[in-house]
């Protein structure tokens, strides 16, 4: 029997890292605690507190929610939503017609709304803009107010150094001009400014269908739907032939494709080559979340337009920022109208910025390990008698169009999810890595990625079908692969073996 793991049991509701108040993500150990979760039940709610911050509202925004309501004697029957600038305040009531305008004389964003359905409504928007208001300026308020008397100890980067120290790294890493790269509050509210600006180009030539092509990320999917009457969606990033067939019906009303490299989470790649091809032939922008991929294992450059990634995964490496950017290329047409696209986000917080400075700087060295350590996971698993079926880029059906784009032949998506038909909740409640949601980690995070982003349509019977119909197995488990030493890594996959 295998013994002596260095991955220990963590307890449900532990920050993800441990013990950091700026976590982005929250201990689920068993598949309970991930159903407890999606059905918001009160035990759950007691034990998570702090969770990735675009679906659970931070400890430190609650109270300093609280401490505003009495500070500005609002009524009772209102809440006060905190967001990340006055820009975002005026998105949010346009959106909802909003127009209770009350003078919060505050340095962020400050929208009172009616508590119940539209404090539910005005909150679900917000995790898609990804307008959030960055738990450390929180921190910092109630400090300065002395509601804390401390403040969370960590290494920061000077205030003065931090933004050029991000923006040079992804100038370097994408091989682009700085003033082509803009940093955002959140990944998603990278992916909306784009969006956003898509529209306000639609509005001027007339083009109204946007193609999403793969099951995209759900919030992706849920901007798409908020601001596009026309959107088209393409499951399968392997089929190009029906996308070609599409677009020679549409040639002149499709406006822009957006697609993942690789898919989430199971790490399919298109063809790009023939991707970019129909997008000249059409005269259509191609936009690239490029977060799994990293400019540091595919050479995405000859082929978008703009690229979009959440800074928070691989960049950050410690999910302890929320942070996101947008990269236009120069190599195109499009960016000749970078402003159009920078207008509609938010500047990050300085704190946030001067933490992922510190951490930005080992991006590359970071995701070179993860990819090494990727591969050797990719040959071990399949060996493992409870897994039927590992997804990564490797995938003989996907190895052709991934490698095409590498950098060198060890450049691996650290991405890996495995499929395990029997005894699910069982392994999953016994591996001893992290579980929760994010990836992009240092250690290892493990996440039932079906329970966690489409619980809704495991719980009815035409979800499951249409999760049958696009091949998403419910039994699912993403492996973020992480830097900690390969063989404790296998050892730990091996001694769940020995208990079922």
């Amino acid at each position: 029997m295998i013994r002596d793991s260095i991955f220990k049991p963590i307890v449900c509701g532990e920050t993800l890292p441990q013990t950091n108040i700026h976590a982005v993500s929250t201990s689920m150990p068993t598949l309970q605690d991930v159903i407890d979760y999606e059905e918001q039940t009160p035990e759950i709610l007691e034990k998570i507190t702090v969770a990735y911050p675009r679906f659970v509202i931070h400890p430190y925004l609650k109270e300093l929610a609280s401490y505003l309501k009495e500070k500005y004697k609002i009524p009772a029957e209102y809440e006060l939503i905190l967001l990340s600038s006055q820009k975002a305040v005026k998105v949010v009531s346009d959106k909802y017609f909003i127009h209770n305008e009350f003078p919060f004389n505050e340095p962020f964003g400050v929208i009172k709304v009616l508590k119940g359905r539209q404090y539910q409504k005005v909150l679900k928007f917000i995790q898609y803009v990804g307008y959030n208001l960055s738990s450390r300026l929180a921190e910092d308020y109630l400090y300065k107010i002395g509601v804390l008397d401390k403040l969370h100890c960590e290494e920061l980067e000077e205030s003065s150094k931090s933004e050029d120290i991000i923006i040079s790294t992804l100038a370097d890493a994408y091989n682009e001009k700085k003033e082509n790269i803009c940093l955002t509050p959140s990944g998603m509210n990278a992916i909306y400014s784009v969006l956003k600006a898509l529209k306000s180009i639609q509005a001027r030539n007339g083009k109204s269908i946007l193609i999403q092509f793969g099951w995209l990320y759900l919030d992706t999917t849920n901007i798409v739907n908020h601001y596009f009457e026309e959107s088209k969606v393409f499951y399968d990033v392997t089929n190009l032939e029906i996308l070609e067939e599409y677009l020679k019906n549409n040639r002149n009303r499709t406006l822009a494709i957006i697609t993942e490299v690789p898919t989430n989470p199971l790490v399919k790649t298109a063809n790009l080559e023939k991707l970019r091809e129909l997008c000249d032939i059409y005269n259509i922008v191609l936009v690239i979340d490029s977060t799994f991929a990293t400019p540091y294992n595919l050479n995405l450059k000859p082929y978008a337009d703009i690229f979009v990634e959440s800074l928070t995964k691989f960049a950050c490496g410690n999910a302890d920022v929320l942070m996101g950017a947008i990269i236009l290329n120069s190599n195109f047409k499009i960016s000749h109208i970078k402003n159009e696209f920078f207008n509609h986000s938010d500047k990050p917080y300085i704190k946030d910025m001067q933490r992922i400075a510190l951490e930005i700087v080992n991006y590359k060295t970071r995701v070179k390990k993860i990819s090494q350590n990727t591969k050797k996971l990719i040959e071990f698993l399949p060996t493992l008698p409870y897994i039927n079926r590992v997804y990564s880029c490797l995938d003989k059906e996907n190895f052709e169009t991934y490698s095409k784009l590498t950098i060198d032949e060890n450049s691996l998506c650290g991405i890996v999810s495995i499929y395990i038909e029997k005894d699910f909740e069982k392994i999953y409640n016994n591996l001893n890595f992290a579980k929760g949601p994010s990836l992009g980690t240092e250690f290892t995070l493990l996440m039932p990625y079906t329970y966690l982003a489409h619980y809704d349509l495991i719980i009815s019977k035409k979800g499951r079908e249409f999760l049958e119909k696009i091949e998403l197995p419910i039994n699912l488990i993403r492996v973020s692969v992480g830097t900690e030493n390969i063989e404790e890594i296998k050892k730990e996959f091996l001694r769940v073996k020995d208990l079922i």
